[in-house]
């Protein structure tokens, strides 16, 4: 993919926005309540949300300056971030958020249209055209404004985003062998994914709209019904990301 990802551009503008107005809601002693995540309060999202698209506007010098520019330093420089950020009174820690949105935003919209097909690493090593970092923003910002838990849920998510996320967790679960392979089938869109890799049995298929699906997918709390095809439970999945 290269050239401006104009659709993509306009999921990460929404998922901003929806994950800052969640964000203003919160009180101090809302912040230091759970998320959806194991071991992360609300301010360890909002922190990692911040240092995420500073991360991100790293991959964006690398593409305009050929200048190669990681995401982050080290894990460790990561991790520490995150902890040092979600410490923050939530004044400045809410500033920091919307400080680090405002610098993605600005970098986003001067890339010059040449630079979209540079080749830029992730943190995780794999090599990507730059043009791949707005969906990389757009995943953080939809999947963690439903992790602050504070209202916004996957019947909130654009559909097309949802659709996006199943096909990673389709994608990333294709090689796997340590957990029988999965069918999910979107009622509302037709679509169909493969989870995992099929073995001796033919894989266990789960229906329902595309919200709920792309929420079983990647984890998190699911708003509506899913159906296993013959009746029984709905399978549960490895951790996604």
């Amino acid at each position: 993919m290269s050239g401006r990802p104009t659709a993509m551009l306009e999921w990460v503008a929404k998922g901003t926005a929806a994950f800052e107005a969640d964000v203003h809601c919160l009180t101090g002693l809302g912040l230091a309540g759970p998320s959806y995540l194991p071991g992360w309060s609300r301010a360890h999202v909002v922190a990692h949300l911040a240092r995420n698209a500073d991360a991100l506007v790293n991959l964006l010098m690398w593409a305009r300056t050929g200048v190669e520019t990681p995401m982050y330093a080290s894990p460790d420089q990561r991790t520490s971030e995150i902890e040092e950020g979600a410490r923050r009174p939530p004044g400045e820690l809410r500033a920091g958020l919307f400080e680090a949105d405002g610098r993605l935003a600005e970098q986003l919209a001067a890339l010059p249209d040449e630079c979209w097909g540079a080749t830029v690493r992730t943190a995780r090593g794999r090599e990507v055209p730059v043009s791949e970092v707005p969906w990389m923003r757009a995943r953080e910002v939809w999947v963690h404004a439903v992790d602050l838990n504070v209202g916004t849920s996957f019947d909130d998510v654009p559909r097309e985003v949802c659709a996006g996320l199943v096909d990673d967790v389709a994608a990333g679960f294709r090689a796997r062998t340590d957990f029988p392979p999965v069918e999910l089938r979107a009622e509302d869109s037709g679509r169909a994914w493969l989870l995992g890799m099929p073995g001796g049995s033919d894989p266990v298929v789960v229906t329902g709209d595309l919200p709920s699906l792309a929420a079983h997918a990647t984890g998190r709390p699911v708003p509506g019904p899913l159906y296993p095809v013959g009746g029984g439970s709905v399978p549960g999945l490895p951790a996604w990301l």
